[in-house]
């Protein structure tokens, strides 16, 4: 455990995103949304690469350069809502892709969702094999995904956002990403804006890793983003979406008083398999480039 002075110390060498304007702050302020739940049914454990029942041994991930061992995903934080992933057969998929923060690799799969320009492209870049939107053609015809591409999977369990301009809800705007790589799934949360009902807790599975948007109010506040990840029981946390040294620092006190790990990485990278997923829910910062 990084003692609390010093990783406080490490969190203001972060480079801080632009800070939110006054307007979206204000009209991120209202309260969350939760829609209701359907049943009361555990969450399906559909996914290949669901947690084990017996923890796993606690090794902690590496960066590695090397050509990934076919039970290893390297996961590549390029800024804002953009990973990069990689599976062992070399496949490449980028998170949240758009004209502002690109991965340094052009992706085979490229997942996207509606919330904002940050978040999506209307002109990608046309030698990427997959473009995923996770926004369909209109309310009543959500984004649905699944798709196999040699050893990676993809599929989509689609959410509601705000709708800034007119200050009500857009139906099914945002995609949670499953991405199912070497025995792990590993979900990106993307513009989340709710709780997910018990429904949505069933169609994304038992989850490895996910990637948790943490500013604070332009998504989910983060007492609601707890919430989520309580109900994901993801081993592993990766914050992204944030402004701010601030944001961040407000997302890790949270978890830190629901008794947390937190580590602070040097590398944008980790390497991660099943076999060294934390053996109690950790929180990994990886060092995104600003924009």
């Amino acid at each position: 455990m990084v003692p609390r002075r010093t990783f406080f110390a490490a969190l203001a060498l972060l480079a801080a995103m632009p800070v939110i304007v006054a307007a979206a702050q204000q009209a991120l302020a209202q309260a969350r949304v939760r829609p209701p739940a359907t049943d009361n049914a555990e969450m399906m454990e559909n996914c290949p690469g669901m947690v084990a029942s017996r923890p796993p041994r606690a090794v902690p991930a590496a960066f590695k350069l090397a050509a990934l061992a076919g039970d290893q995903v390297r996961i590549t934080y390029a800024g804002h809502s953009t990973f990069m992933l990689e599976s062992p057969q070399g496949v490449k998929i980028a998170t949240d892709y758009n004209d502002y923060v690109k991965p340094r690799a052009l992706p085979d799969i490229a997942s996207m969702n509606h919330a904002h320009s940050t978040h999506y492209t209307d002109s990608p870049d046309p030698s990427i094999k997959h473009v995923l939107r996770g926004w369909g053609p209109s309310p009543e015809q959500p984004a649905r995904h699944d798709i196999q591409v040699s050893d990676v999977r993809v599929r989509n369990v689609p959410t509601n956002i705000r709708n800034y301009m007119s200050g009500g809800t857009e139906r099914h705007g945002n995609s949670i990403f499953i991405f199912e790589i070497a025995n792990l799934c590993i979900a990106l949360l993307g513009h989340l804006h709710h709780t997910l009902s018990q429904q949505q807790l069933n169609e994304i599975g038992r989850i490895d890793a996910v990637m948790v948007p943490v500013d604070g109010g332009v998504t989910l506040d983060h007492e609601g983003m707890a919430e989520v990840l309580a109900a994901l029981k993801a081993p592993l946390m990766i914050p992204m979406h944030y402004f701010s040294t601030y944001s961040l620092r407000g997302f890790l006190n949270v978890l830190s008083s629901k008794s947390y790990e937190l580590e602070m990485s040097e590398a944008s990278s980790v390497v991660i398999s099943k076999t060294t997923l934390p053996a109690k829910p950790k929180v990994l910062v990886l060092p995104g480039r600003a924009f």
